[in-house]
């Protein structure tokens, strides 16, 4: 175990047998995807983190993986959003703080919409945007831009990055082929009010059917909660399918939208679309209790931001903190790494109840832990040289702690396959914290300073 770890080094249970027969493919993952203009809420910091984990995995184990964000970037509400920032807009806001500021004028503007005006105007902004106006496009434009640019900034923050932004707006011509693909295939059927249906029962009795259009003849603007498909989700289904031939195209969001997808692949499916069997749903369940100091999570970056404080707090309280060039920057990394390790612990399609206490406890199974132990190990290596210790004596290793270590390790390439399998990262994350406790009890009682040289050098090395 000691040489194969030490061969392989970061490649350790990724080179395994067990992955041998595992053919290599290429997976797109879609995930994240807030909404401009509205909060980016817990489900979408979940969304975040399960598919990045998601897609990390694939990348390790060899397979070729696209990640795309699809913002919720078109639909009446931009007509709302366009008068508002006409009425309430201010040029300099929207380029320093894009989120924060359409938010505001989102919220502003939903106030005053009750009135047949502005609605007549929301209305007008729309169809000029669904016509291509210039203009309109233009502000548009700089909305998504903007909003981009400062999403990125934050996702790097979380060390997620993506490959592509879409979005709905991507999708506007080619749902309208999709709509005439429906008709041709005489899938869609019209109900007495004109409301646009495609059957998915398997008698044919209309027992369970999905919304696809409007009685106006309006493709419907994706609400996902409520079993409507758009014809842009079946756009950009097919649309990424035909461009890059995915073995896999995996959607991560929460639980509530399970029937949304269950519906969707459905209707690929009879729309002659064979591989909509390789499409699959990763859902979560939610979270309780995610509070800021000021209030109710409104954005990912108070998450960060809160996240940071608290652990700097932490860590000044804390007798064994150690001076450090940028504790910021430590407290952003320890901290994220306990919010991370609080939400992959139990099964993704739980529902859990947020403690920012638990989360940043130092002691106990927590991603402040396995940041303390990662930094006596690396301490540890610094004092006694880190050369590459190739052969050493390990005739020497008869302690139980010792063989405790090496049969754990031993397990990592099964645990691996585990999470391959079942793309949950609670199996990794149960295997690092039964590891740092078994390594904080070695590190007890297998003393490396004190013991004789080549005691002190196998030591080392485990």
């Amino acid at each position: 175990v000691l040489q194969q770890v030490l061969k392989d080094g970061s490649e350790y249970g990724v080179k395994s047998e067990l992955f041998s027969a595992v053919p290599r493919k290429k997976a797109l993952i879609e995930f994240s995807s807030p909404n401009i203009a509205k909060k980016f809420h817990v489900g979408h910091l979940r969304s975040t983190l399960i598919g990045n984990f998601i897609a990390n995995l694939k990348i390790a184990l060899g397979h070729e993986v696209t990640r795309i964000n699809y913002l919720g970037d078109w639909g009446m509400q931009f007509g709302l959003l366009g008068v508002g920032f006409q009425r309430f807009g201010n040029k300099e806001k929207l380029e320093s703080s894009p989120l924060q500021h359409l938010f505001e004028v989102y919220v502003q503007i939903n106030k005053a919409a009750e009135d047949e005006n502005t609605k007549k105007l929301a209305k007008d902004f729309f169809r000029k945007l669904e016509e291509h106006d210039e203009q309109t496009m233009s502000l548009w434009k700089q909305f998504r831009d903007f909003s981009i640019e400062e999403y990125t900034r934050i996702y790097k923050r979380l060390g997620v990055h993506f490959d592509e932004y879409s979005g709905e707006s991507f999708y506007q011509e080619k749902s309208q082929e999709v709509l005439k693909m429906l008709e041709d295939k005489g899938l869609l059927q019209k109900t007495r009010e004109g409301t646009g249906i495609v059957d998915l029962s398997e008698e044919k009795d209309l027992s369970t059917f999905s919304t696809v259009m409007r009685s106006d003849g309006t493709s419907l603007y994706i609400t996902r909660q409520f079993l409507i498909i758009s014809f842009r989700d079946l756009a950009a289904a097919i649309d990424r399918m035909s461009k890059q031939s995915w073995d896999a195209m995996i959607y991560v969001t929460d639980k509530g939208q399970s029937s949304h997808f269950q519906h969707l692949f459905q209707i690929l499916k009879l729309m002659g679309y064979d591989w909509s069997e390789r499409c699959q749903h990763v859902s979560f369940g939610r979270v309780q209790g995610m509070k800021t100091r000021r209030g109710e999570v409104i954005f990912l970056e108070d998450v960060l931001n809160e996240v940071r404080s608290r652990m700097l707090q932490n860590m000044a309280s804390a007798k064994t903190t150690k001076e450090m060039e940028d504790p910021v920057e430590v407290a952003e990394k320890v901290g994220l790494a306990a919010l991370i390790i609080q939400d992959f612990r139990g099964l993704l399609a739980s529902d859990y109840q947020f403690s920012w206490d638990r989360a940043l406890q130092s002691r106990g199974d927590t991603g402040v832990f396995l940041q303390y132990t990662h930094a006596r190990l690396h301490s540890l290596e610094q004092m006694h040289g880190s050369e590459q210790l190739t052969d050493v004596n390990v005739v020497c290793l008869q302690e139980p702690e010792a063989l405790s270590v090496l049969q754990h390790l031993l397990r990592y390439d099964e645990v691996l396959y585990r999470s391959s399998q079942d793309l949950q990262p609670k199996h990794i994350v149960s295997f690092l914290l039964t590891l740092s406790h078994l390594a904080a009890v070695a590190h007890k009682t297998l003393p490396v300073r004190g013991s004789d040289p080549e005691q002190a050098q196998v030591r080392t090395v485990l």
